[in-house]
């Protein structure tokens, strides 16, 4: 398998840069019985440390965060997590991209150049290419007889003010209602046969350089046209980059990367998968670009890293009421209000009663699953007939609450669907559950249980730090 997969590197010509003698990479710690290189941890450190924090004392203190870091991409792969369909896809695409650059066929790329320079010499023929500019009045479809006239009326006058000796491109800024053109005084791109209208080709193939036309009219509307210079198809040698920078702005590189792929999987006959062969660039794509190897693992790891942190302590966390009730009241005395809240419901309804009917009913909640209980205690059609948000409020929050609690003077509109309006609840002073300030807490909350998350890891997987090594990193003389 092996000298298969290098004859196949071989005969396809990928353009690796080999390394013929690296430095060893001394180990600067294990984590689970994995040895990590000082390169990869210097990758790690440098890209999260700026140039200026770059001493012994930050490289220690990196040491804690990386040996986490790394526990818990290894409790994620325990829990097969990188199994998951989302995340192979996501992985893939994201390294399939950092490799394309290093599948090199420029042969497809330059029969695809050469295959639209044929086409476009094909289209083009005896004819020549056309540089011109235009001044343009916009004729709707079934237009009337008055807009026509008046079309037809200002196109020629801005014919007779160059006849006058006006700058077309001045006259054409101040006047061509072709405003993608205008701005650059009704500068269009070269044009060849067939790119354009018939009518609008026929006038322009008819002018020299320097002259410009009578007006006339188009299916889109009047126009006139400066022809500004002429010329020949130049020979593809001459045309290769332009044609080649606009097949780069369609994905020309990633079609060729595929068109390689490709073949790289059709030319193992049947011993290669895609994913085999995407696999091996990679290892050899990190010879001429170590880097590369530490961007990819950086991806694949922190796509794991926030898969886990959510499914094993944010989702968890922020869903435990009990829990987040628990904290709350544990550190109750850090939680502190610069100014009274109204924590309660805003009620808009169509009649006077109904807003009365659910003040009343909301007055024994403290949260939004009041809203959850009215809508089940009325019939359906009623839920046509009022609405109500919850939330807690400082003053100039909500015109409503504003107005209701704080009896300042409210900027409130009346809405004539649900002209009646009230609000229900309790103006506090510091918060008294956790839902008055449920994102506090909740972020909190979620810290506190991924310390015990990594502490937990921390007992679970062994590990060690080599300081000799550690001492070198950024620093390889000292050894």
């Amino acid at each position: 398998m092996k000298k298969d997969i290098i004859t196949l590197f071989v005969l396809l010509c990928i353009p690796f840069v080999m390394t013929i003698a690296q430095e060893k990479d001394p180990v600067v710690m294990n984590i689970a019985g994995k040895n990590i290189g000082r390169a990869e941890f210097e990758y790690f450190f440098n890209k999260n440390n700026d140039a200026k924090n770059k001493t012994g004392k930050a490289v220690e203190d990196y040491v804690d965060l990386f040996i986490n870091y790394k526990l818990k991409v290894l409790a994620a792969e325990e829990a097969s997590l990188d199994t998951l369909s989302s995340f192979i896809k996501e992985y893939r695409t994201y390294r399939d991209m950092q490799l394309r650059p290093f599948v090199c066929d420029t042969a497809y790329e330059d029969s695809v150049a050469k295959s639209v320079y044929d086409t476009y010499k094909k289209e083009v023929g005896d004819s020549d290419l056309l540089h011109i500019a235009h001044i343009m009045m916009i004729l709707p479809q079934r237009s009337s007889d008055v807009m026509k006239a008046e079309k037809k009326e200002r196109i020629d006058s801005a014919y007779q003010a160059l006849q006058g000796g006006a700058d077309f491109t001045e006259l054409a800024k101040k006047c061509s209602e072709d405003y993608t053109t205008a701005p650059n005084g009704g500068d269009l791109p070269w044009i060849g046969p067939k790119q354009t209208l018939p009518e609008f080709e026929k006038v322009a193939y008819s002018l020299k350089p320097g002259e410009y036309s009578k007006p006339f009219l188009s299916s889109v509307g009047y126009h006139i046209i400066y022809m500004k210079e002429r010329k020949k198809l130049e020979p593809y040698t001459e045309k290769k980059s332009e044609i080649m920078k606009m097949l780069e702005s369609r994905g020309i590189k990633d079609t060729s990367a595929e068109h390689k792929i490709t073949q790289m999987v059709d030319a193992s006959n049947g011993k290669l998968t895609r994913e085999d062969v995407m696999i091996n660039l990679e290892k050899e794509a990190a010879k001429s670009d170590p880097n590369l190897q530490y961007l990819v693992e950086e991806y694949h790891d922190g796509l794991l890293l926030y898969e886990a942190s959510n499914r094993f302590v944010w989702k968890k966390a922020s869903e435990d009421k009990v829990g987040l009730d628990k904290y709350f009241k544990r550190n109750k005395a850090k939680y502190k209000w610069d100014s009274p809240r109204f924590r309660g419901f805003v009620i808009f309804a169509k009649s006077q009663r109904l807003m009365k009917e659910a003040q009343n009913f909301l007055k024994k909640y403290r949260t939004e699953e009041g809203i959850v209980a009215f809508n089940k205690s009325v019939p359906k059609d009623t839920l046509k007939s009022i609405r109500i948000r919850f939330g807690v409020f400082k003053e100039g929050e909500d015109a409503h609450v504003d107005g209701c609690i704080f009896k300042k003077e409210s900027t409130m509109t009346q809405n004539k669907f649900y002209p009646y309006s009230g609000v229900s609840g309790k103006l506090l002073t510091k918060p008294q559950i956790f839902e008055d300030v449920k994102a506090q807490v909740t972020s909190d909350y979620q810290d506190e249980k991924e310390k015990e998350w990594v502490e937990s890891l921390r007992k679970k997987y062994p590990f060690s730090v080599n300081k000799e090594v550690l001492i070198t990193v950024n620093d390889h003389a000292v050894q």
